[in-house]
């Protein structure tokens, strides 16, 4: 059953329900995003300590790498030196550094014998220069090392070849061996060509980092731990835990996020782990790059989450009191209000009810005096009823039939009222419509008619285009009651010269008959084939239309041109000109009988040339008939002509082979390089085909001394087409051999000179 409740009750309670729910909801969104913003501030602020302290850290491990790196690469400058020489210029330079660089434990050396000793054979075998300090002194000792073969870990460095950096280890520091240090080593190795000549080093204690990491404590119960590449802890608060391996200390979390795999790559880390005592601990870790190794090291920070959220914690009770306050003074007011509210709307419900009755009285108007929206909503309910009145008194007027009653909306947003006016004028309206319809109707009408009539006129004379020309022109422009109009169709049996020709013009009931040609693109009438659109003008100039349509006569009050088309190829365009403007219905009439035009100018042009190919097809095949009765006597020609070619073929052939025989024929081209030669030729000099084709006319020839100076002369006439003739002395194959010889030029289909053909005869045993 549905529960009735006065407004009163219903803004106490779902207002203060709704105000209590939105208020809980926004103290925990906020308590969520301050928990959010506290958290994601302290996660930020670790992060950065830890990037600063690896920064810090690598600065001072790079400045040591540097050191190392600078002694490795000094020997390069040095190395011509003796060794006498360069190991005490080395020395004195280690004891300087060393002196300087009171963080350093010891500085040692290593130089392979066969690297400096030109006398030393083996592969392994090295000499070390070392400086330590005891008791406050600097001491150094020479010695060789490795004799016998390298221990594993010099082995490994050895195959490094850059510098490195080693894992943490332990080491006795003062004399009485009772005190151990975590330290490492930093090294660089000297290199010459690619190979491991040497190694420079240099042995640090890790009790200065232990104190950075010591200082670390960017919140309350944070610690910092420093990591080597191997995963070895070679800085803690708890010194009990250095040199542990942080896989052994963590298995979990190692383990979940791979901490030793993004150590070794050089990739930060951040999670939250807890610990043996269930405490959640966000935990940081940065890279540290030293120099250029391809080991880094790592420094985590590690800080209570509980730390981290204190205070997000605070904050959000004191939301929570603050809260419980307001909700009690909203509560408060609310009552207050909802009687301040209720009362007029009571008065204002109980005029509604008569309203909606249909009750509507001058005197039904209320008066309230609040001041606020309620007074509003009082006025503007006596200002609906006022207005009712005045469209039921408009409405009664105009169903008596008096459609010129005054009447003023009460806004722009009165939609009765526009309504009752909208009926008016639909009422004022409707007979003028009608009448539209009517002249809508004659129109459609006329055009349908005027298709009609033109159907029966293109189905007509459809095979003599020029009448059916003049039947459209004639027609229309009486259909249009227009005054002169002109068929253009196109021409393009010559392909080179396409034109639009007049082909029927019709002016003042009567045909006009001239002849006119218009190009592409040329006037109005051109324009319009190539832009296949309609043209209408209605301001033309006196002199316009005898210049571009090609019509002639008065000046028009308008005209125009519609393209003839068939599937958007122009075959023609119509052209009307009237004293009278054109209506848009005429137009519209124009263009569709257009289309019916264009395919019907389609359909007669395909007949007529199928009547001019039929024709032509039937002389043809008369002139083929006395073809091939000439063609039959050209064959017997033909056959006798073949006959005797085969004859004279024949003793040609008989001719060059007598003549391959008797005589020596060589062929030139047109620089005088042989292309040819016949055998007779090769068997008296002695030589291959392969020898004397491609080489020269003048070579092995013996020259008199006119006929030097006639050679060019000489090519130059056989290359215009002179025979000429020669008696040349030639050495050839050791032997000596004179030739009477006839050049003669070979011509080709067009007459050109191609090559040159010489016949020679030996003539050696018959000089004078």
């Amino acid at each position: 059953m549905k529960i009735k409740l006065k407004i009163q009750q219903k803004i106490q309670i779902f207002i203060i329900s709704a105000s209590i729910i939105i208020y809980i909801a926004a103290v925990g969104y906020i308590s969520f995003k301050a928990r959010t913003m506290a958290y994601n501030d302290a996660t930020e602020i670790t992060d950065r300590y830890v990037h600063e302290a690896a920064n810090e850290i690598k600065a001072k491990l790079d400045a040591d790498l540097a050191l190392v790196k600078t002694l490795a690469d000094a020997f390069h400058v040095y190395k011509t030196m003796p060794n006498e020489q360069w190991q005490e210029l080395f020395s004195n330079m280690y004891y300087k550094v060393f002196k300087n660089s009171p963080h350093i434990y010891s500085l040692w050396d290593s130089w392979e014998l066969n690297a400096i000793d030109p006398e030393w054979n083996k592969p392994t075998g090295r000499y070390a220069m070392i400086y330590w300090r005891e008791n406050g002194v600097i001491k150094n000792n020479f010695e060789y090392r490795s004799l016998d073969g390298d221990p594993a870990l010099y082995s490994q460095i050895k195959t490094r070849k850059i510098p490195s950096i080693w894992e943490p280890y332990e080491d006795v520091f003062t004399e009485d061996k009772a005190d151990k240090f975590l330290m490492t080593s930093l090294n660089a190795p000297i290199m010459e060509n690619g190979k491991y000549i040497g190694i420079v080093a240099i042995d640090i204690t890790l009790d200065r980092f232990q104190e950075l990491v010591e200082e670390i404590k960017p919140f309350k119960g944070s610690y910092a731990f420093l990591l080597s590449n191997g995963g070895l802890i070679a800085g803690h608060p708890d010194k009990e835990l250095l040199s542990k391996e942080i896989s052994v200390l963590f298995p979990t979390d190692n383990s979940e996020y791979s901490i030793e795999k993004n150590i070794k790559e050089g990739k930060p880390l951040s999670y939250i782990s807890k610990d043996e005592n269930g405490v959640e601990n966000y935990i940081s870790y940065a890279p540290i790059f030293i120099g250029k190794t391809n080991t880094p090291w790592s420094i985590a920070i590690s800080v209570p989450v509980n730390t981290i959220m204190a205070d997000a914690i605070r904050n959000f009770r004191i939301s929570l009191i603050v809260g419980i306050i307001g909700i009690l003074l909203i509560v408060i007011v609310i009552a207050i209000i909802g009687k301040n509210i209720t009362n007029p709307i009571t008065k204002i419900t109980d005029l509604l009810k008569k309203v909606a009755k249909g009750h509507i009285d001058e005197k039904m108007k209320i008066k309230i005096k609040s001041g606020d929206e309620i007074e509003e909503m009082a006025y503007a309910l006596n200002q609906s009823v006022e207005g009712l009145n005045k469209k039921a008194e408009f409405a009664n007027s105009i169903g008596k039939g008096i459609l010129n009653e005054e009447f003023e909306l009460l806004s722009n947003d009165d939609i009765l009222g526009k309504s009752l006016l909208e009926m008016r004028a639909s009422l004022v309206n409707a007979e003028e419509e009608n009448k539209k319809r009517k002249i809508e109707d004659e129109k459609r009408t006329w055009t349908n008619e005027g298709l009609a009539k033109f159907g029966d006129i293109l189905r007509q004379n459809n095979d003599n285009l020029e009448k059916l020309a003049t039947e459209i022109i004639m027609n229309l422009i009486d259909y249009l009651k227009a005054n002169q109009g002109g068929v253009f169709i196109l021409n393009d049996d010559d392909k080179e010269n396409i034109y639009f020709e007049l082909l029927s013009a019709y002016a003042y009931d009567r045909r006009k008959f001239m002849q006119k040609q218009i190009e592409l693109g040329e006037g109005l009438v051109g324009n319009c084939a190539i832009e296949k659109k309609t043209i209408y003008m209605t301001d033309i100039p006196q002199d316009y239309m005898e210049i571009t349509s090609g019509l002639g006569g008065s000046n028009p009050g308008s005209l125009l041109i519609v393209p003839l088309k068939l599937e958007e190829e122009v075959l023609g365009v119509l052209e009307i000109a009237s004293f009278n403007l054109f209506e848009k219905h005429e137009i519209e009439f124009v263009e569709k009988l257009a289309e019916s035009i264009g395919s019907t100018l389609s359909s007669v042009r395909i007949n007529i040339r199928t009547n001019e190919l039929l024709k032509r097809s039937q002389q043809q095949a008369e002139e083929m008939a006395s073809q091939e009765e000439e063609m039959r006597q050209n064959m017997e020609e033909l056959q006798a002509t073949q006959e005797e070619s085969l004859r004279k073929s024949t003793e040609m052939e008989g001719l060059v082979e007598a003549l391959n025989t008797s005589s020596f024929v060589i062929e030139y081209d047109l620089d005088g390089y042989i292309q040819s030669v016949n055998d007779y030729y090769l068997n008296l000099v002695g030589l291959s085909r392969e020898e004397i084709v491609g080489t020269h006319h003048s070579l092995n020839m013996e020259f008199t001394a006119q006929q030097k100076d006639a050679y060019d002369n000489f090519w130059k006439e056989l290359r215009a087409g002179k025979i000429q003739k020669e008696t040349t002395k030639v050495k050839v194959n050791g032997k000596e051999l004179v030739f009477a010889e006839t050049y003669t030029p070979i011509r080709n289909e067009e007459g050109n000179v191609y090559k040159i053909l010489k016949i020679s005869t030996n003539i050696t045993d018959y000089r004078t």
